[in-house]
């Protein structure tokens, strides 16, 4: 069975204290085909060459600073894929590095827990080489096969994330602009304006002064590639003034 191929905005830790969203989450994942094991690919992972993290279960990587010490004590223990980067390193050729002491970090398993809260499905993380929306959409291009091998491809970001430009209260008006373009780029298939996000999108730089957050996106994109009529938005509104879009191709 072909699985679908998922960009959801992961949120902060605090996310666990969200029931909407949270609940949203977990039904989202119940109407998915259970996968036999899942491939993410994170905002807060940037290393090239491109890389895998642990085949084993290690421990998270709590990469957030400031936060109450509960959020440090999440455990998220799933299995490791080492048959998975396997098939990544066959996929993808050319050199692929492994760092096998790197956990998960929360861009990867602060939805997981809510989505898959049994830590039950085996998961590996992949690090993205470069910010190139083209370069990421070609590794999604050859990733593709995974989604018919059982695999769910997630790419993990944030749809507007700007936090020194948010404001006391609301949502700003530049989160709020470059949400309903995102949207109807994606509804209209519009990829060359996705790909130019930083020129053709309102407030493009403003929404992402740095681009990692979207960056994942370009990944899912040319993981589904053949699919994009079946895009739809699974979750929309807004977190603390951040679009929270999240989007299922297939």
């Amino acid at each position: 069975m072909r699985l679908p191929t998922l960009y959801l905005s992961h949120g902060a830790p605090p996310l666990a204290d969200d029931r909407l969203w949270t609940g949203q989450l977990a039904s989202w994942s119940k109407d998915l085909p259970r996968p036999e094991a899942i491939l993410m690919v994170s905002a807060h992972w940037e290393e090239a060459p491109l890389s895998l993290s642990a085949t084993t279960t290690v421990p998270l990587v709590y990469d957030f600073w400031g936060f109450p010490q509960h959020y440090y004590e999440v455990q998220y223990a799933a299995p490791g894929a080492p048959a998975l980067a396997n098939r990544v390193r066959q996929l993808l050729g050319g050199q692929v590095h492994d760092v096998p002491e790197r956990g998960l970090d929360h861009g990867a398993y602060v939805p997981l827990v809510e989505m898959y809260p049994d830590a039950d499905v085996p998961v590996l993380q992949m690090s993205m080489p470069t910010l190139d929306p083209g370069q990421l959409m070609e590794i999604g291009r050859k990733l593709a096969p995974l989604r018919d091998e059982g695999v769910l491809i997630v790419g993990s970001g944030f749809f507007t994330h700007n936090l020194r430009a948010l404001q006391a209260a609301g949502t700003p008006t530049w989160s709020a602009e470059f949400d309903d373009w995102g949207h109807r780029a994606l509804d209209s298939g519009d990829l060359d304006s996705l790909l130019d996000f930083e020129h053709k999108a309102p407030a493009g730089r403003l929404a992402h002064p740095r681009t990692e957050h979207f960056a994942p996106l370009f990944v899912t994109l040319g993981a589904g590639e053949d699919e994009l009529t079946t895009q739809r938005t699974v979750i929309d509104g807004f977190w603390h003034g951040l679009a929270k879009r999240s989007i299922q191709i297939g």
